[in-house]
């Protein structure tokens, strides 16, 4: 059972670290370790991900109402012209490659989440792509903006975030740089990435939600005012840092948030064998 405070503190870190690119899974299994709080239950999880959802929502409530309505009508005419048609159908596309890797590599995914040592090993990784893709973000002279996406560039960006289900592995920063090395701006591969996330948290979340009904609805019944305090948390917290990021992204490089990825990485690598 999660008390009142710590979901809170939880949600907070949710928010933040899901669309800033340092892993929300990651820090949702160091933190309670390094505090010594019992490891917060995946369901638990999955609905500070889904307040996460809600601040997608309500910040790009607009683009997706233009995507929908145009996805929808794509398939009456038959055509992709519009460009926020073609945007619909990326989202579905690059939705697949996280869905697929999640069902079939679900309990290899869920032993992860029990090992503070592989979110730090994988926080290492996260800086290391966050680094390179600034890199390869130099050597490209023409940038996409968003509604000139090609199927390649939704499909490598998808693909990408199918290896983000291992904590420490950043979502956002693993799609945003992705976005990167194949030729978006900053802040166009940013916008992609907050898209995308929206049917993965859902997809999740309603899984999560059937599993842990099916289990014991009665213990999900008894932690609803913590399951309430951390949901709300993680979209306030959110909303802001999408905020934040988009804005941060139009004249700054992800070099700060590799750093921060090496050094957390490195100690928290280093305190699980000292804790040993």
């Amino acid at each position: 059972m999660i008390d009142l405070l710590r979901a809170v503190i939880l949600g907070i870190i949710q928010g933040a670290t899901e669309f800033l690119p340092i892993s929300s899974s990651g820090h949702l299994v160091i933190t309670p370790w390094l505090l010594g709080w019992p490891a917060p239950s995946l369901f638990f999880d999955t609905v500070l991900h889904w307040g996460t959802l809600l601040s997608i929502l309500l910040v790009f409530w607009r683009d997706f109402v233009d995507i929908i309505v145009a996805t929808l009508r794509s398939i009456f005419q038959r055509s992709l012209a519009d460009p926020n048609a073609r945007l619909g159908w990326f989202l579905v596309i690059g939705t697949i490659p996280a869905a697929l890797t999640g069902l079939l590599l679900k309990d290899f995914i869920e032993a992860l989440f029990e090992s503070p040592r592989a979110a730090g090993v994988f926080l290492l990784v996260t800086a290391g792509l966050l680094t390179l893709s600034e890199a390869l973000a130099r050597r490209v002279r023409s940038q996409t903006p968003l509604e000139k996406l090609s199927l390649g560039q939704a499909v490598w960006i998808g693909a990408s975030q199918a290896l983000a289900l291992a904590p420490g592995l950043s979502r956002s920063g693993i799609t945003i740089a992705t976005g990167l090395a194949v030729g978006l701006r900053r802040d166009v591969a940013a916008r992609f990435s907050f898209l995308l996330g929206t049917p993965a948290f859902l997809g999740a979340g309603l899984l999560q939600l059937v599993d842990a009904l099916s289990a014991d609805g009665a213990e999900v019944a008894a932690q609803l005012p913590a399951l309430v305090a951390g949901f709300v948390a993680s979209a306030v917290v959110g909303f802001i840092a999408i905020r934040f990021m988009l804005a941060y992204l139009r004249r700054h490089t992800l070099h700060i948030f590799a750093i921060y990825c090496l050094v957390a990485g490195l100690a928290v690598i280093a305190l699980t064998f000292l804790r040993a």
